[in-house]
């Protein structure tokens, strides 16, 4: 799936702000671009309101950006910029990733995030569970090594 020029600059700002850049875990516009270029990535956005088809003029507060290989998917990144959390935008965003991965006939769905992300409590909240840990993956700007966790969620149909 390629994205629109506007997506992109929509993503990079919500990106810009959501990861602590101490973690190093954003991308940049180029990976970005490359990675929806190669065909088996897609991305969704979410506006200050809730609504996923974006008019121009809407605030973007958050985004995915998932990879399908046969009929698993990994979300690849997740955001919802500061100034919007905490408004139930999160789950929205994370329901409507899942639903779009059973809707194409995904099985399972894998992501992987840094230990202390309190992202945890979202996607336990949605039914991911911890299969496995990386030790030391991510590194700090200080340097201190975090693991990384990985979890899965199992699409039944």
């Amino acid at each position: 799936m390629s994205a629109q020029t506007d997506d992109i600059d929509r993503i990079m700002s919500v990106m810009e702000c959501a990861f602590p850049p101490e973690y190093g875990e954003a991308w940049n516009r180029r990976q970005v671009i490359d990675a929806l270029i190669v065909g088996n990535c897609r991305y969704g956005l979410i506006g200050e309101d809730g609504t996923n088809d974006l008019q121009p003029g809407t605030k973007t507060a958050g985004f995915f950006m998932g990879r399908s290989i046969l009929d698993e998917e990994e979300l690849l990144l997740f955001a919802i910029a500061p100034q919007y959390r905490r408004r139930g935008l999160a789950h929205q965003l994370l329901s409507t990733f899942i639903e779009q991965s059973r809707t194409n006939g995904m099985a399972r769905i894998f992501l992987e995030m840094r230990r202390d992300n309190p992202a945890g409590y979202l996607y336990a909240a949605h039914g991911f569970t911890e299969i496995g840990v990386r030790p030391a993956y991510y590194r700090t700007s200080a340097g201190n090594r975090i693991d990384a966790i990985s979890q899965e969620l199992i699409l039944n149909d």
